[in-house]
């Protein structure tokens, strides 16, 4: 190995990779097995491989899996060929001693850390397996056998493989934040349950006394149809109100409800802040909700059963209802909804950071970014909670209780349970391991424990409460952030004790919510007229 390369690598390290080599070397070649590993080594050159299992994955129906492992497997080409052998010149292992069998017929030049074949491959595997864990049990020991074929071929050592594979798989893994894999039925936890009351709300069918606020900067990141001619065909006596940039909801609205006729139900196209700040009107004119999905992610609608514009209408015209406990945040003199969840700590750091980034770049490279100063910036903060002093990573407070053994619960997993769940990531592990907390789901959480890439169940937290109050106090000059349901608020000033408090409590069922009926009857706790 070069000077460069030993200098990265600890000992223990480049003593690994000579004798995994000597003892894949020094195994009995047979010309069947050997010729095996050659092609399918060859297979994996610019992706062909997953390239024809992505077509095989859509013609068999799986077009989001398909679509998802060829972005993760292309991503982490990328960062693997063009980012991070840029700053490694470690040279391959000697084809002299490579059985002649197992040999290529040309080896690549450029450095040998990471194994681009093995980024690639477990990159489409997991992409595969966020969608379709059942397409991802036949992949991923393909791409397992593409990752060790680069060692049988003599054309990586171990430790390029296993990075190349953390890659792979870390890339997925960032996909699956910034663009959530599709909820799979019964993928809820079996002892997080689904508990809706149904309600019954008056109909629209035509939209009559229903008022629908447009955001139209949410959901651009993504692609999606234009609502509007849907909304105008099935709901032409809706009255539909588009934001212009320089506007607040909060006033349009309130300008429309005291008019000499106000609406009757308050409904708003946009993503989960939209969603919110809409909710909070509602209430505050004691009104029914009707929200529309059209953001990025759409937590608090999918939650709802609410997949589409469509869905939502159908509600509206059947008069189906659900009540829906929320959250109210208070901080400083600032009381807000909370429909999901609220945070502290790394995550909120990172919106702001991907914020600032976004008008330039884009959503999703400003989220890279964003990740990439979270793993090397990114410090614990001092709280009180529950009467005790922490030093943590995050605190996340869930609507409902959410899904056992996750520290972002970014999505809340119930409607009308009345509690809290908190989550508190003690800050006992590396930067590494908060960013990853937050950024993997349940599809690779084991694998990634195993590797301890995640932190142990011991450093998260778990509280269930009706109401909870944070204590905080940041250090000179930092700016603190925190979040609910995507948005971002900056912390208000601290005291003379130099430090700011967040309270939580929840709401039962105090929203009234137009969704369609959940299709299992052992999740519903009661129905009565509203």
């Amino acid at each position: 190995m070069s000077a460069d390369r030993q200098r990265m690598l600890p000992r223990w390290v480049r003593r690994l990779d000579h004798a995994t080599a000597r003892r894949i070397n020094a195994s009995r070649s047979w010309h069947v097995h050997d010729r095996a590993y050659s092609r399918l080594s060859r297979a994996g050159d610019n992706g062909v491989l997953w390239y024809a299992a992505a077509a095989a994955l859509a013609a068999l129906g799986h077009h989001r899996a398909a679509v998802r492992g060829l972005a993760s497997m292309l991503v982490a080409a990328v960062v693997s060929d063009v980012v991070v052998k840029r700053f490694f010149d470690g040279p391959r292992p000697l084809s002299a001693d490579v059985p002649a069998l197992r040999r290529l017929r040309a080896y690549p030049s450029n450095p040998s850390f990471p194994s681009g074949h093995s980024a690639s491959a477990a990159g489409f595997a997991t992409g595969v397996s966020l969608e379709s864990p059942r397409a991802g049990l036949i992949v991923g020991p393909v791409a397992a056998a593409v990752a060790h074929s680069r060692m049988h071929v003599g054309a990586h050592w171990l430790s390029d493989v296993v990075g190349g594979v953390l890659i792979g798989v870390g890339v997925a893994a960032l996909g699956r934040l910034l663009v959530p894999a599709r909820t799979r039925p019964g993928a809820f936890e079996p002892d997080v349950a689904q508990i809706v009351e149904l309600i019954e709300l008056p109909p629209s069918p035509d939209g009559s006394g229903v008022l629908i606020v447009m955001n139209r900067g949410a959901g651009t990141a993504v692609i999606r149809l234009d609502p509007r001619a849907t909304i105008s065909e099935r709901l032409p006596a809706a009255v539909v109100r588009e934001l212009e940039p320089d506007e607040e909801m909060a006033d349009v609205v309130r300008d429309i409800m005291a008019g000499e006729e106000p609406p009757r139900v308050l409904g708003v196209y946009g993503g989960d802040g939209s969603v919110s700040r809409m909710a909070q009107l509602a209430l505050e004119f004691d009104v029914p909700f009707l929200p529309l999905p059209g953001g990025t992610f759409n937590h608090f609608s999918r939650t709802a059963g609410i997949e589409s514009v469509d869905l939502a209408i159908d509600a509206l015209q059947a008069g189906s209802g659900i009540a829906t406990s929320i959250g109210e945040l208070t901080v400083g003199d600032r009381t807000t909804v909370v429909l999901n969840s609220a945070s502290i700590g790394i995550y909120p750091e990172f919106v702001a950071e991907r914020t600032k980034r976004k008008p330039h770049v884009g959503k999703w490279i400003a989220g890279v970014v964003a990740t990439w100063h979270g793993l090397r910036d990114a410090e614990p903060i001092d709280i009180v909670i529950a009467g005790r002093r922490a030093r943590v990573w995050s605190v996340f407070a869930s609507v409902g209780r959410n899904t056992p053994g996750h520290v972002a619960t970014f999505q809340r997993r119930t409607l009308s349970d009345d509690v809290l769940d908190v989550r508190v990531q003690h800050a006992r592990g590396s930067r590494l391991q908060a960013v990853a907390a937050l950024s993997f789901g349940a599809t690779t959480r084991a694998l990634l424990r195993a590797l301890r890439l995640l932190p142990p169940a011991s450093d998260i937290e778990h509280i269930t409460a009706t109401d909870i109050a944070i204590t905080v106090r940041p250090r000179p000059g930092e700016a603190t952030f925190y979040a609910h349901d995507g948005e971002l608020q900056r912390r208000p000033a601290v005291g003379d004790d130099r430090r700011y408090t967040l309270t939580c409590r929840i709401v039962p069922k105090a929203l009234r919510v137009y969704a369609p009926a959940p299709s299992r009857e052992r999740d519903v706790l009661e129905s009565s007229p509203r």
